[in-house]
């Protein structure tokens, strides 16, 4: 079983996009590949609206805690508020309490209190699914509106659909990543047998490409690279290639701007299933196959 995972520096380079087509593609391939999908992004997760996935199980996450007080054993001693360093617990006029959005978790009210009226209570800070879609089984997650932890969830998704893959013989675990470079994306890279980045031609792009080049050498990882949008503009799409080829990274395809992709999206389909034939479609079928091809035989970075 093989870890493929779809990375780009920045949001909106066309990684869900990409992860659709590939499950379509792994399904309905001359050589069909059992596939699990992941969607690790889990800040805005979205590829179950393209893949038009229904939820077959339904877990909640616990991240981190709060401080709670207990107002039968608090003394309204003060030493708690004195010792917050977040202004999060105040004396509201009918004794001391805890804003649960101020708090940190650093549990020194708790260590503090001399009558341990305070304690450290788990939230649910959002929830993970198991859901089915016709490509095969999708495992995601949402996390709730200003929550943090979203590593650790990122984590617990990547360990579901590993173990998934495990239980049911599936080749592959196709990895839509979180953008960027920080605690999710390092989550996402755990494990991981092949890093497929999507990098588009524009300032930002090719700045934050290099940065997640630069994270996946840190870690040793295999990496390659598509150019989505090659053709918007062309001294972009060739600074990345004399990157790539300056820091002995193989660029594996470039994907032409095509209205066929935006209306694959308005239609919740892939667009290797919406229009086979448009220039996009052509050019992932031809990136799915030399991902497959690396994949299957191995290569070294």
């Amino acid at each position: 079983m093989k870890q493929l995972v779809i990375l780009s520096g920045k949001g909106g380079t066309g990684k869900t996009s990409l992860a659709a087509a590939f499950a379509h593609l792994a399904y309905v391939g001359s050589h069909p590949i059992n596939a699990v999908l992941a969607d690790a992004d889990v800040d805005a997760a979205n590829l179950e609206l393209i893949l038009q996935a229904k939820h077959i199980e339904t877990h909640d996450f616990t991240g981190g805690s709060v401080a709670t007080i207990d107002p039968a054993r608090c003394q309204d001693c003060g030493i708690c508020e004195q010792v917050c360093r977040f202004d999060a617990i105040q004396d509201n006029g009918q004794g001391y309490a805890v804003d649960p959005i101020a708090c940190d978790g650093c549990a020194a009210c708790v260590y503090q209190c001399p009558e341990e009226a305070i304690m450290m209570q788990p939230q649910i800070v959002g929830q993970w699914y198991r859901s089915e879609c016709l490509y095969g089984p999708l495992i995601h997650a949402d996390l709730l509106p200003a929550q943090e932890n979203s590593g650790k969830l990122v984590t617990m998704v990547k360990q579901n659909a590993r173990l998934l893959a495990m239980d049911t013989g599936s080749q592959i675990v196709i990895i839509d990543g979180p953008p960027g470079i920080g605690c999710p994306v390092i989550s996402a890279l755990s494990g991981a047998d092949m890093l497929l980045i999507v990098a588009e031609p524009s300032s930002a792009g090719i700045h934050d490409m290099e940065r997640v080049l630069q994270l996946a050498r840190h870690f040793q990882l295999p990496s390659v690279v598509c150019i989505n949008k090659a053709d918007i503009y062309p001294a972009g799409k060739n600074q990345i290639k004399n990157y790539c080829e300056q820091n002995q990274i193989d660029v594996i395809g470039e994907i032409p701007y095509d209205e066929a992709v935006t209306l694959a999206l308005v239609n919740g389909k892939p667009v290797t299933v919406y229009l086979s034939s448009a220039p996009a479609s052509l050019s992932i079928q031809h990136i799915w196959s030399e991902v497959i091809s690396r994949m299957l035989t191995g290569f070294e970075q």
